[in-house]
């Protein structure tokens, strides 16, 4: 990545500033378009600065998306962490703590789940290996969590563990999708709707109710 040791911005914008504006609008970009449709050039006309700035903060197309990535992996691998080492006696259910956790992680840039969870980028290229890092990561967590629970309810073959891992997966996606198209719907109102949604489904399953 190509650094400068000025601290100038442009516009009297401060540097720091700037860069924040740009990755700010390239996570946006990479989530919503993908690693192989967003471009830097979008990225700098969204922020209101030329192609070459961009280039000149952050080196090139792939570097401006690893700079993007990490501070999105941290903060949900943080995130998730915290929330399934939370054993308060009057926290909810782990789903649930995890589920909030995500939420309130990824409020305010819904779309940077879609910049880890990128099915675009190229393969064994740097930034493929580091959202799999990342993803594989995430994925170990829900593994022992699912695992946890499945064991607690007396199951412990390892090929449930592994699908309700996979579809845990798919959840968490498909909700934050959903969660993108109603963005009147706060992180906060996001929990309460998954936990009436976790809530009915354990009643369902626990009636054996199959009507669809």
């Amino acid at each position: 990545m190509t650094t400068l040791s000025s601290r100038a911005g442009t516009k009297g914008v401060p540097r720091a500033a700037r860069e924040r504006q740009v990755l700010a609008a390239a996570t946006e970009e990479f989530g919503r378009h993908g690693y192989e449709a967003t471009t830097v050039a979008a990225v700098a006309t969204r922020v209101g600065v030329t192609k070459p700035l961009v280039h000149q903060y952050f080196g090139s197309k792939q570097d401006l998306y690893l700079a993007c990535l990490d501070p999105v992996g941290d903060r949900l691998l943080g995130a998730i962490r915290a929330a399934m080492a939370d054993h308060d006696s009057g926290a909810p259910s782990t789903p649930l703590r995890v589920l909030r956790a995500l939420f309130t992680a990824l409020d305010g840039r819904r779309e940077a789940w879609f910049v880890l969870y990128d099915p675009s980028l190229p393969p064994d290229s740097e930034a493929a290996h580091r959202a799999a890092h990342y993803r594989d990561a995430i994925d170990d967590l829900a593994a022992t969590g699912t695992a946890e629970l499945l064991h607690a309810t007396g199951t412990d073959d390892p090929l449930d563990a592994d699908a309700l891992t996979y579809a845990w997966r798919g959840l968490c996606t498909a909700l934050v999708r959903w969660w993108i198209n109603h963005p009147d719907q706060s992180a906060e109102a996001m929990t309460r709707r998954c936990a009436r949604l976790l809530g009915a489904a354990r009643t369902a399953f626990a009636n054996g109710d199959d009507r669809t």
